[in-house]
Parts: structure tokens; sequence; C-alpha cells
């Protein structure tokens, strides 16, 4: 189910699923743990006696965000109940609180029911079902008299909750008791008669539930706030309150929604050429790939648990491939400190060798893997290059936007030297890189793509050792990089098929068997450097590519490759649907189509390919993995991180390709002035 409007600050994330249900909290780490385990916050009112949880199809709901902002605008309607509310979600950007501000309007007139009260007694009920630490054993919730609130722990997490209503800064009635346990559903059921017991105290497998009361007149309006202030011990929670307290919660929200415009707006872009649909993506693309940063460096994958009933595991990871290519995106986008936040992730978790594992835990340590140390009995390394060729190549890309020459200094060995130096040893007879996991992490061998992508990263480390003055390395670097661009029109070409191979194997007695399966991921030969964009070869490469892989239903976009068998809907024709349609290969062929342009009309095409992420994007701009080629509903996790980069990538370089463009057009202008002169 998608999660389509996540709130967070790089401490504490909150996620949320398409009935406005919180389904994942995050805290002291972006992606670890998550303190609900994937388990529904449920979120009912009950008005005048009458009671419905909001996933009731008496609710209409329309998850949004506030133009520009990380605050939510949820809109909620129940014409049964006689009630609409608008909802903000939002975290603090400064510290790790999470605020809801609901503010419930009276609408029993207007959808005529019958005999409505002068005043509609409304009762809001928050339920939270927390596995602290990933777990339920061992939780304790307790009611707090001297703050009126209830505070959830384990170990060094805790959770307070409080509230601000029509007559108190406190919570109004509360509710505390066992879950998942001896037939217990949990204290979510006391809530729909429209009174809680008012337990004190309960541990174990527990969960809780706290109301927020409101006095609505007759066609008037009035609001509550609920909050949860997470710490690592009572004092901080209780400190953490106390600043509500003090400061507002209201003024806490409004200081935060300027911090998150001036944060997505600060550059200054001249966004006018762009499509408003184009604009709001690209902006909203950008705050939503903030929520899934964390401060400590590592950029998430995705944080949505529902995946994990597939496979009992998730994406909350960091993959080195995917943290820089979203770190180019944030360089496009002048937000220089988060990447700077990554590279000094990237150097401490990368292997003395000088090369990456294939992914990391968020705070730093190695996470789960499916790729073997050994093969046929022979060891290898479990290991994807193109993560660390393409660290060092977007490293590259950073120092030349922001010539931080003292930052680049305290990580030149680890993340330049070292990893160049490795990706030199790890080359074939013909100067391949030897066999490893594909981008896919579905195959072994030599990918096409891992060839693009150490071209790149030879390129870069060439240009970082003449600027530092280690020529004699820089001449090796440049040298392994021709040679590779070589051997892959020597090796990886297909003279018949007259396109590249997604993969070649080595064989026993010398040369490859190649895999020509039509694959998206080729586009690597030229984004990163290696090829020529505008060539004869890597525009009839692409073209071939967008011709065997594009999905030819209404839905559109392009599949990752020739029948992708990951979430599959088509298994039959797959000649009109050859893979569901991903975010990021549709926009691998807009970014061609940007790099070889040369006038405002050649980038016409590239918009078009932009402007079907604008509509493949849920309501709140929430861009997933993939889509049904059919429905065009979204499939596995959401929001995928890499597709809002790649928004922010290709944006970005469209803005750039167009002012390049005009200014090249006034300057001819200009010399036609002067010569007719």
């Amino acid at each position: 189910m998608p999660r389509d409007i996540p709130v967070g600050n790089g401490d504490l994330l909150v996620t949320f699923d398409d009935h406005y249900r919180i389904r994942d909290l995050y805290y002291p780490r972006v992606g670890q743990p998550n303190h609900t385990d994937g388990h529904i916050q449920r979120f009912g009112v009950w008005a005048d006696g009458q009671f419905a949880w909001v996933e009731d199809e008496t609710w209409t709901r329309v998850l949004d965000y506030e133009p520009d902002t990380l605050l939510t605008r949820v809109t909620l309607r129940n014409e049964t109940l006689g009630i609409e509310m608008v909802c903000c979600d939002v975290v603090d950007h400064a510290d790790p609180i999470y605020f809801r501000r609901c503010v419930v309007r009276d609408i029993a007139e207007e959808v005529g029911l019958e005999d409505p009260p002068a005043e509609r007694d409304v009762r809001l009920f928050f339920h939270f079902d927390l596995s602290i630490n990933g777990n339920p054993v061992g939780d304790t919730t307790n009611y707090d008299p001297d703050t009126g609130s209830l505070v959830l722990y384990k170990d060094d997490s805790y959770f307070l909750i409080n509230a601000h209503d029509t007559d108190s800064t406190r919570i109004d009635s509360w509710s505390i008791g066992t879950k998942r346990l001896g037939g217990a559903e949990g204290t979510w059921r006391d809530a729909e008669d429209g009174v809680l017991g008012r337990n004190t105290i309960s541990q174990g497998s527990v969960d809780a539930t706290v109301a927020a009361h409101v006095k609505v007149p007759a066609g008037g309006e009035a609001a509550a706030v609920v909050w949860m202030a997470c710490g690592h011990t009572y004092r901080e929670v209780r400190d953490l309150n106390a600043r509500v307290c003090d400061e507002g919660s209201d003024r806490m929200i409004n200081r935060t929604a300027a911090y998150w415009r001036l944060w997505v707006l600060k550059e200054n872009a001249d966004t006018s050429a762009l499509p408003d649909r184009v604009r709001d993506l690209y902006y909203r693309s950008a705050l939503v790939l903030r929520t899934q940063v964390d401060n400590g460096g590592a950029i998430i994958a995705a944080n949505d648990t529902d995946i994990a009933q597939f496979g009992g595991d998730h994406y909350s990871y960091c993959w080195p491939r995917d943290g820089a290519l979203c770190a180019h995106a944030l360089i496009l986008t002048g937000q220089s400190e988060l990447s700077r936040n990554f590279f000094r992730f990237a150097a401490r978790v990368i292997e003395p060798s000088g090369y990456f594992l294939h992914k990391y835990n968020p705070s730093g340590t190695l996470a789960s893997s499916w790729h073997p140390w050994t093969v046929e009995g022979e060891r290898v390394l479990p290991i994807q290059q193109d993560e660390t060729a393409l660290t060092l190549w977007a490293l590259r890309q950073h120092f030349d936007r922001y010539r931080d020459v003292e930052f680049v200094k305290s990580i030149y060995q680890d993340l330049v030297i070292q990893p160049a130096d490795w990706m030199l040893r790890y080359r074939d007879a013909n100067g391949l890189p030897q066999e490893s996991w594909d981008l896919w992490e579905e195959r072994r061998g030599i990918s096409t793509f891992c060839v693009g992508a150490t071209i790149g990263a030879f390129r870069g480390a060439a240009e970082f050792c003449r600027e530092f003055g280690e020529l004699d390395r820089a001449g090796q670097y440049d040298a392994a990089a021709d040679t590779m661009i070589d051997a892959s029109r020597k090796h990886l070409y297909h003279q018949e098929q007259r396109r590249f191979c997604r993969m070649a194997t080595p064989l026993p007695g010398g040369g490859y068997r190649l895999d020509m399966t039509p694959d998206s991921s080729n586009y690597a030969l030229w984004a990163f450097g290696g090829f020529d964009a505008d060539s004869e070869e890597m525009r009839r490469e692409m073209s071939e590519l967008r011709r065997l892989l594009s999905v030819s239903t209404e839905v559109g976009g392009l599949s990752r490759y020739a029948r992708d068998y990951y979430h599959q809907i088509e298994r039959d024709k797959t000649d009109i649907v050859p893979g569901n349609p991903w975010v990021i290969c549709t926009l691998w062929q807009a970014q061609h189509e940007i790099a070889k342009a040369k006038s405002k009309d050649d980038l016409r095409e590239a918009m078009e390919l932009i402007e079907w992420c604008t509509y493949r994007s849920r309501p709140s701009g929430v861009l997933a993995e993939q889509f049904h080629p059919y429905t065009g509903e979204p499939i596995s996790v959401s929001p995928l991180t890499w597709s809002h980069a790649t928004i922010m990538i290709v944006v970005a370089q469209y803005l750039q390709k167009l002012d390049a463009i005009e200014r090249a057009s006034m300057q001819r202008r200009a010399t036609d002035r002067a010569v007719a002169v």
C-alpha cells in the first residue's frame, strides 16, 4: 500500500498509508528501527454518539501537502457524521516531535442531517500500536499525571503523547492495554463507544489510545492538536513536551512550514519554463527525498514495510549506488551539505580494500544480503561494482559544482584513490571489470551498466589526481577508461543486432557469452561520460531500447528489461508489455533526449516523458518504483527515493540545457547584428 505523505526531519520519519493511517515510525534514524513494525495506527472520530474509523467507507479522503512544504493537508469528509476535517501532519524541522493538527468543521446542516445539535460533541481518537525497537516484548505504557500525557518506553526509546484541544493542554482520556495476546485486539476497540477506560499503566505487548475532545459550534469549526515527542530518556521527552507547551504547537508548525519553503526554494531557480505539474513534482520530489535521508548521511532506498510481506525483508537500507545517484540529485539542486553527509557516510563504511559491499543499515553496519561469498565452490566478492564506481563518480560531480577542496581532502584516499586503485586491479585481461552482480541484483557477470559507471569513475579519479598533482595516477586512470571504452566496442557490441549486450559472461576458453536481453540500464554507457550521447552508436542504442521496452498500453512508460519477472503482471503478451513501467527507466530516455538536444524543439520529447511521471504520481506527488501496465496503480514500494531523485536530475538537466540553448541563440543573434553593422 503506498506511503502517500511521509513527513520527517532526518531523525524522525512518519509514513502513512492511503487510508491516512500511520504505518511506520522510524527513530532515531531514518529507516532504523521501525517502532510500529508496520502495524496500523488507527484514527477515528466519535460525533454525538456515532463513530467511524478513518478507513471506513463513509469517509472521503484527499491526502496532499501544503505547497512547497513537508506539512500535509489531508481533507476528510464524513457526511454520515456531518463532519469535515482538515488535518496537518508534520515533524518539527529541528526536534523529534510529530504533530497532527485537526480542524473540525460541522457540516450537519449542509448535508441535511436531521435535528443537528447547536454544539457538536466531537471526540478524536488516536491509536498507538508500537513495537518499540522493532518488537513488542517488554514495552511499557504509563499515564504521567504531571504532564497529562502517556509515555511509551523500552530501553533507550521513549515516546510521549500529549494533546491540546478546546479545554486543556493534556489528553482528555486514554486507554492502555494488551494487544494481540489472548484474543485481545487492542485498546482501539475501547474507543468505539466514545469512552476510554483510563487505566494508568500496562507492560508487555501493549498499545494505547488517546482522545482529544472538541466542541464544534453549529456550522463552525474547532481545532485540536496531538503530538508525539521522541527521545532517549524520560527527561528528554518531558523537556520536549514542555517546549511545545511553552512555545505553542501552532507556532512550531508554522515555523517548520517556513523552514521547508526556504529549504526547497533557496536556489531561486527559474522554473517558469516548466508546466505547473512538472514544477510541483520537481519540488515535491526534493522534499520527499529529504524525508528518506538520515542525518547521519545514509540515503535510504524506501521506507515502506508492506514490501516485507513478500520476502521477509524491506528497502530501509542504503545501497551505495542508489545513494550516489540520489546524492547527484542533491548536488544539482544545491543541497550540498546533504551530499557531503552521504560521502562522509560512504567513507566510513567502505571496505579497506576500496570497494563497497551490497548495502548498509542507516547506522553504517552491514545490512542483509543475498550475494554469496562463493559461487560453484570458488571464492568471489559479493559486490555490485557499479556501487563503488558511482560513489566516486558522484563525488566528482559534487566537487565540480562546489569546489570544496578541504572537504574532498578529508576523504580523498578513502573515496578516490583506494576505490580507483581497486578498480584498476579488478579488471580482466581485456580491461573490462571482473564479474560482479548487476544493478538489478539478479545476475552475475560483466554488466554494461557497470562498465559505463566504471568508465565514469576512472574519468573522475583522473580529474581529481590531475588537480591534486598526482599526474602518474591520472594517466593510469585515463588509460584504463580508454581501454574499457575500446573493449566495450570490441566485446560487448553485437554486430548483427547492432546494439550492446546487457551482460557478458566470460567463457572458459576465452571470449564472452553475450546476453542480448534489451535492458534500459545500458543508458549508463553515455550517462556517466564514457560515450558521446549524440554519437550514432548511442542514438541507435537508446532508440532500440525505447522500441523494445516501451509499454504499449494506455499507461505507457518504459520497463527495465524484456520479460522482467519482478512483480510481473503480463506473462503472455510481452511484445506489448515487456515489463511493468518504471519511473527511472522512462526518465533515462528523457535524459538522453536532453543530452543530445540542440534546440528547444529537441527538448519537446523529453518533456513529454517527464510529464508522464506527473500522471503516474499520487495526488500528493509521491512516486512508486513501478506501475501496473494496465491500470497505472503503484506497484512495489512507494515512495521510491530513486524515482524522486531521477525526477530532480532530469528536470535540473532540462533547465540547464534550455538555458544553454537560449544563451547560444542570444549569442548568435548578437553576432549576426555585429556582422550586419
